[in-house]
């Protein structure tokens, strides 16, 4: 009888450990859960930024590589800031995020940066990203940037400057962490991902 207490103290716990998982399973059921990890855009906001995007790259594209990333995306007083992701399997290294600012209608407000979406209707070869690292390094090579002392920077990323996707090596030619904090300086090239095009060369530098 002495341990009879002990088997009531286990019993109540199971009883509650049921329920709890009860209550987290029906919560989460059906698209309960995505709903309740949604952000707050309107279903109407959200469907006038995605026809944004898509006036730029075409339905099809968009519906294949782009996805809207709504744990991101949030209101900002009046407007909203909207979140996608773009990413292509085919290619991995196209793994970036599309980002603008739209009013409280949907439509999308000019003073505020948009980034990260590809002009396909403009001109089908801008989406063609047929450059991958390893081209972009030989073409790096080919035109001259040098090794440097460290191994080279490679990113596949937005240049705002070109209003497109760029690759960008860069080479570190000197480099110092002292009292004077770190210094460093080398060299970089900017090279178009849809006909290997070298848009840029120029000298970088940290002080």
């Amino acid at each position: 009888m002495k341990f009879k207490p002990f088997f009531i103290f286990q019993f109540v716990q199971v009883i509650i450990i049921l329920v709890l998982f009860s209550v987290l399973f029906n919560g989460c059921s059906s698209s309960n859960c995505s709903k309740k990890n949604e952000s707050n855009v309107p279903q109407n906001v959200s469907k006038k930024a995605d026809q944004f995007i898509s006036s730029k790259t075409g339905d099809d594209f968009f519906q294949k590589y782009i996805f809207a990333d709504l744990l991101e995306s949030k209101q900002i007083a009046q407007n909203y800031l909207m979140i996608y992701k773009f990413f292509m399997p085919e290619k991995p290294y196209v793994n970036e995020t599309i980002r603008f600012t739209v009013d409280s209608t949907g439509k999308v407000l000019s003073q505020f940066e948009v980034v990260g979406i590809p002009d396909c209707n403009a001109d089908p070869a801008n989406c063609d990203f047929i450059v991958d690292e390893k081209i972009a390094r030989q073409i790096a090579s080919e035109n001259g940037l040098p090794k440097g002392i460290n191994d080279w920077k490679v990113d596949f990323s937005w240049d705002t400057k070109y209003n497109k996707y760029v690759w960008n090596l860069m080479c570190t030619l000197k480099e110092s962490k002292g009292e004077f904090g770190y210094r460093a300086n080398g060299e970089k090239i900017i090279i178009d991902p849809n006909n290997a095009v070298v848009l840029n060369k120029d000298t970088w530098r940290i002080n």
